[in-house]
């Protein structure tokens, strides 16, 4: 009988030690502990070049030094970041696949689908925030107006719409517009160009005379003084710019909103990993050159831990979606 046994729990070692046998058992506690014995995956959804790319660079070289593994960025764009999204929620939850998860993939996209490829809650594991520019309306200086509240008037007493411009149906500076306009009883016609670049481009053309768009974008123009600045949807006012105010402080205190990135991963991962990358990207925030770089870009940063990461990223998705189904492919 004690042979017989001893064969057994030899048997039992030997299948423990097979290959596949603990991704077959699903990420246990020694999966987790030893967790990362080899470089990281960060998907950025979108193109190089933007806002979502400098983030996932940005704390992938801060994660790397201080986790002791490799993470690398591998942009995967397509689809307002639906693709790679659905991709993740998909794969194995061990740590080695993350995303940089944000308002544009985890609250628009799926509101403005009626059969969204994922549940932005459920099927993803939400770890650190990382932050995002807000949004500011400008106006083309032929517009005769300097605050907001004369702005809202003009619009209002137009013989028609007024056009306004966004980077694109249902980005956020769509949705603040959107959001203006109900609560404001405006009637905007809304101009949706590929990116806020463009949409700058013909404001500063004359083209449009207004646009909501992100801080990051219109700020160098705002400089020049090609664009004027009516009101931004930061917490706060930019201490760059003392006298612009915020959309809060002029009546609107539910427009505080930024076009955020976060770190997420698969549902499932386990809490100690999420526990240590929620640690390295709070410490990077104290890093002297992450900081630089997100202050240069507008990037209001807040220090969240996985509980409110998670439900932060719920209370945005229900904040905007009845903004998301009331606008979605219509005009304001």
């Amino acid at each position: 009988m004690r042979q017989t046994t001893t064969i057994v729990a030899v048997v039992l070692l030997l299948v423990a030690l097979l290959p596949g046998a603990a991704k077959a058992a699903g990420p246990g506690r020694g999966q987790a502990d030893d967790w990362p014995s080899r470089p990281v995956k960060l998907i950025v959804p979108f193109a190089a070049g933007g806002t979502a790319d400098l983030l996932g660079r940005v704390f992938a070289q801060a994660l790397s030094a201080s986790l002791g593994q490799h993470l690398y960025v591998e942009n995967r764009g397509g689809a307002g970041g639906v693709a790679a999204s659905a991709l993740v929620a998909r794969a194995e939850p061990d740590g080695y696949t993350l995303i940089v998860s944000g308002v544009a993939s985890h609250v628009i996209a799926p509101a403005f689908s009626r059969k969204p490829e994922y549940d932005p809650i459920r099927d993803f594991t939400h770890i650190a925030y990382f932050g995002g520019p807000p949004i500011v309306w400008v106006v083309h200086p032929s517009l005769s107006v300097n605050t907001l509240d004369q702005l809202l008037t003009l619009l209002r007493n137009a013989p028609e719409p007024i056009s306004y411009g966004s980077p694109g149906v249902g980005t956020q500076g769509h949705l603040v517009a959107a959001y203006l306009a109900r609560h404001s009883s405006l009637t905007l016609a809304h101009v949706a160009y590929k990116g806020a670049g463009p949409a700058m481009f013909d404001l500063i053309g004359g083209h449009i005379k207004l646009a909501s768009v992100t801080w990051t974008t219109a700020l160098p123009h705002i400089e020049a003084g090609a664009v004027r600045a009516m009101a931004v949807t930061a917490s706060r006012r930019r201490p760059e710019f003392p006298d612009l105010p915020t959309f809060a402080e002029l009546g609107y205190p539910d427009l505080v909103a930024t076009t955020w990135f976060s770190l997420s991963g698969p549902p499932g991962l386990p809490h100690t990993i999420v526990e240590r990358l929620n640690g390295a990207v709070l410490a990077a925030l104290d890093l002297p050159e992450v900081r630089a770089r997100l202050d240069q870009e507008g990037i209001a940063v807040e220090r969240m831990d996985p509980a409110s990461v998670a439900k932060f990223v719920t209370d945005e998705y229900a904040r905007w979606l009845p903004i998301v189904r009331s606008s979605a492919g219509k005009p304001e």
